[in-house]
């Protein structure tokens, strides 16, 4: 959801970091990016690590979701382009869709809704409905149960390294379309196909669906 369809990654950094300074822990661009795709969970832990016994998660998430808030209220959440033709071609061919977010539920539909796209999709599956987040696969084998569908006959698209390993390790087939990180080598190994954008994700599913 985030970064792959809606444009929130690059808010959610600035509302992190912001709220991070507020209260005297610093977060750099690659401690953020350490946390991208991650749940609740295993961000508090990776945070916890990194920034010490006396840091609060707690309350850096309470900052972060105030100054979030603030930011969308003032901007908006933007769909990243090539979603809305994509979605719509996809419809158009009967193509199930599901969205797999590490979010929590509440924010994750109040997200979807704000940017129009909520109804473009069967089910809605988030980090709080699993007990382990990405790179684990439990989130899309959850989503691919409830869509009725074999995990093999399903594609996966991401813009995280965790979500790339989790797609890999559900025996799904991933695309990823980076956002704030590029792939590592490692990880690029496991994508099927790796995108500029929607755009070029959305030529692709033509090319697999011709005729």
């Amino acid at each position: 959801m985030d970064g792959l369809m809606l444009d929130t990654e690059r808010v959610a950094r600035i509302a992190w970091q912001r709220a991070a300074m507020d209260l005297g822990f610093p977060i750099s661009d690659e401690l953020y990016a350490s946390i991208l795709g991650r749940d609740v969970r295993d961000t508090e832990t990776i945070l916890v690590n990194a920034l010490g016994p006396t840091f609060s998660y707690a309350t850096l998430r309470e900052h972060y979701l105030k100054r979030f808030n603030e930011l969308v209220e003032k901007h908006g959440i933007a769909t990243k382009p090539g979603l809305i033709p994509l979605l719509d071609y996809l419809g158009q061919k009967g193509i199930r869709t599901s969205v797999a977010t590490s979010t929590g539920r509440d924010r994750a539909l109040s997200r979807l809704k704000s940017a129009g796209v909520l109804e473009r999709f069967r089910h809605v599956v988030t980090g709080d409905e699993v007990s382990k987040g990405k790179p684990a696969p439990d989130i899309f084998l959850k989503a691919a149960e409830r869509m009725k569908a074999t995990p093999s006959e399903c594609f996966v698209l991401e813009d995280t390294e965790a979500g790339v390993r989790a797609a890999h390790a559900a025996g799904m087939t991933p695309i990823c379309i980076p956002d704030l990180k590029q792939l590592s080598p490692e990880v690029a190994r496991l994508a099927s196909r790796i995108f500029p954008s929607l755009n070029e994700a959305k030529s692709h599913f033509e090319s697999l669906l011709k005729g």
